[in-house]
């Protein structure tokens, strides 16, 4: 018994980082896969880790539906997905590779759900064939579990994925961006067509391993997979247009939610919590907006875990830890959430999401403070800290720019 709730079937695969299990849950019955991981981070990054991929929803991607820690490992359970994985189709029917028609089918599937997944600041990290089921529905890509946002190094595990079908640069240990997934993209489809993983580093001839591949084609697997990141095609919609195959987009959630402000352009205010959360590693990031007739804060646009729950939601005046930031007009970063006093925690347990950590700093237009702006839970399980308070400070003072030179007012009437 895995977790208290979950009956293990069978084992699915085994690795390095852990193993996969089929299993169900013994009160539902729903069949579900188990991930354990092997994960060099503490607790807190798991856990905040996990609550952001079980955000994710698109039909070319399993769903997230538990979490625990048990033991010294933690594990992931998502939806189980039934089918065959690109790899074992591979072996059982490539000559060596497989029809080009049909490869870049399913690689413009994967395609879908990597556009999906990078519009939400998330990078898969390891693209493989063996991470591609086939279903009745079409190509899903799995194994998310080591995925990683990119905005930066992530040193615990910058060397996780799998030789062959990882970007150089992931194994140097530099910045992992979108562009590692097109490498590991393209690398996927050169061993649908070849029968072997490219080469790194040394030029080779697609038709050599697949003479029925057009001669362009070869060209827009080259770019694709450049070591250069700069120098590699830069986004997987490109490489699909490349392809001659524009991807179907639209499928998924997304992570950003907002409610209609007076005089503020929704656009504008989910533009501001998603560059928010990128540039300070964040799980999540609101605003709240000042109320002028009852002084309550508003959360009028949230992105990441817990924004659909709090968008809409109100805080009466001093209440919480944001209340209280926008009655002093001074910003603060808290280490602890749960241990401060001033926590709001009806508005926590009112959307499910209680965090680890808080950034929280007011939004001024000249001397008065119009809202504020919440960064929470760093994605590599680190507290904020008070040098985090200017920059935070200063992002939002170019957010209230930003919509002052839109003339829209940034607080409610």
């Amino acid at each position: 018994m895995l977790g208290g709730a979950y009956a293990v079937d069978r084992a699915l695969s085994t690795g390095a980082m852990g193993a996969v299990y089929a299993a169900h849950h013994v009160h539902t019955g729903e069949r579900v896969a188990v991930k354990r991981l092997l994960d060099p981070g503490n607790e807190d990054r798991f856990e905040i880790e996990t609550r952001l991929l079980g955000q994710l929803a698109h039909p070319r991607i399993p769903r997230i539906v538990d979490s625990f820690t048990q033991g010294a490992d933690h594990y992931l359970v998502m939806s189980m997905v039934d089918g065959t994985d690109l790899r074992d189709t591979l072996v059982a029917r490539g000559d060596p590779g497989l029809p080009v028609d049909e490869a870049i089918g399913w690689l413009t599937e994967v395609c879908e759900a990597l556009s999906y997944v990078h519009a939400q600041r998330i990078v898969h990290r390891d693209v493989k064939p063996s991470n591609v089921i086939v279903s009745d529905a079409g190509a899903v890509l799995v194994d998310f579990g080591i995925a990683r946002e990119f905005s930066g190094i992530d040193e615990g595990t910058m060397l996780i994925g799998t030789p062959g079908f990882m970007a150089p640069e992931v194994i140097s240990g530099s910045v992992v961006t979108p562009r590692s997934d097109v490498y590991g993209a393209a690398a996927t489809l050169w061993m649908l067509l070849t029968g072997r993983p490219p080469s790194y580093g040394v030029p080779e001839r697609l038709a050599e391993h697949a003479p029925d591949a057009p001669a362009e084609l070869e060209h827009v697997l080259l770019a694709a997979l450049h070591a250069d990141p700069m120098d590699r095609t830069p986004t997987v919609e490109a490489f699909a247009a490349a392809l001659g195959v524009p991807l179907t987009t639209g499928l998924g959630e997304p992570l950003v939610h907002s409610v209609a402000a007076p005089g503020t352009p929704r656009t504008l205010l989910e533009a501001v919590v998603r560059a928010a959360a990128g540039v300070f590693d964040a799980a999540a990031a609101s605003i709240a907006l000042t109320d002028a007739r009852t002084g309550e804060l508003e959360y009028v646009a949230s992105w990441g875990a817990g924004a659909k729950e709090i968008v809409g939601r109100r805080l009466a005046p001093h209440e919480g830890i944001a209340g209280a930031v926008a009655a002093s007009g001074l910003g603060e970063a808290v280490p602890a959430c749960r241990a401060d006093p001033r926590f709001a925690d009806r508005v926590a347990q009112g959307t499910g999401y209680v965090p680890i950590t808080m950034l929280v700093v007011p939004l001024r237009r000249a001397s008065e403070v119009v809202g504020v702006l919440s960064v929470l839970d760093r994605r590599d399980g680190r507290p904020y800290l008070p040098p985090d308070v200017d920059r935070a400070a200063a992002f939002g003072d170019l957010a209230v720019m930003a919509a002052d030179a839109g003339g829209a007012p940034t607080a409610a009437p």
